[in-house]
């Protein structure tokens, strides 16, 4: 999911550059969009791995 706003981030400073005001923005909100889900999920998985912990082992 990271990659896929690292992508959108591209391709709207390309269009930023390249004078498509509004493709560089939709880009821009999408990768912003994408980037908050990712850091959300992210964020929920350390919880998740903090509260399971390791178990033990027989």
């Amino acid at each position: 999911m990271l990659r896929w706003a690292l992508v959108f981030l591209v391709v709207a400073l390309i269009a930023a550059f390249l004078g498509f005001g509004g493709v560089a923005g939709v880009s821009m909100d999408i990768a912003k969009i994408l980037f908050f889900v990712f850091i959300v999920l992210f964020v929920v998985s350390l919880i998740a791995g903090a509260f399971r912990g390791r178990g033990t082992r027989v």
